[in-house]
């Protein structure tokens, strides 16, 4: 195992890291949890947000679907007109702990699927994006986590190697492809967990991880 003193980064994923995702919450909020599921089973939202990850773009890719799936084109143009609504709120647990690591000096990094225009549109809303020292987005590398390559990028991109990182994230399919290339992980269940696995890891103080 390698040792964990080695550790010099921190990697944050962000959906459900530090910012909330929840597109069905958003649906059966607007349209019912009946017609949300009929809705979701029809059209494919997930892997239509998925391209838009790799680099889609966000309008066009809307539009396409919007115009191969008529009965749905209300609900499918909401997804691009409500899109922030959906990416909200912030993980204000989460927003502290970055905030305290970039007080200490500690390099932070993010590592996200996101699309181009969207991750323009959360940083214009969540002004914390702005202070990662380094930031790698799906959208513009045109590859996606759990693929390899989105990792290499990184690696590359910082300089650090796997066993200088520690990556949270809340898909384990994620955190599975960054073990395999020695990053330390942690699979994000809460903030107070993530928190705990920083302090653990001497990376802050309990008082810090507040």
């Amino acid at each position: 195992m390698p040792d964990t003193h080695d550790i010099k980064a921190v990697v944050f994923d962000l959906g459900n890291v530090l910012i909330n995702w929840a597109p069905e919450a958003f649906f059966d909020n607007q349209i019912g949890a009946e017609r949300r599921k009929a809705f979701f089973d029809a059209v494919p939202m997930h892997e239509t947000n998925l391209n838009i990850d790799r680099g889609y773009p966000f309008r066009d890719t809307i539009a396409d679907l919007a115009q191969a799936h008529p009965e749905w084109q209300t609900e499918i143009w909401m997804w691009h007109d409500n899109w922030l609504q959906m990416a909200s709120p912030r993980i204000s647990h989460s927003e502290r702990l970055l905030r305290a690591l970039k007080s200490k000096g500690i390099p932070v990094l993010s590592l996200t699927n996101f699309g181009v225009e969207t991750f323009e549109i959360a940083k214009e809303e969540y002004e914390f994006l702005s202070l990662f020292d380094q930031s790698y987005v799906s959208g513009q590398l045109k590859c996606i986590k759990p693929d390899a390559e989105i990792y290499a990028h990184l690696e590359a991109g910082s300089g650090f190697s796997g066993t200088e990182l520690i990556f949270a994230d809340d898909r384990t399919d994620n955190v599975k492809a960054a073990a395999q290339r020695g990053w330390h992980t942690h699979l994000f269940t809460t903030p107070q967990g993530w928190a705990d696995r920083l302090v653990s890891e001497q990376l802050l103080t309990e008082e810090e991880a507040q």
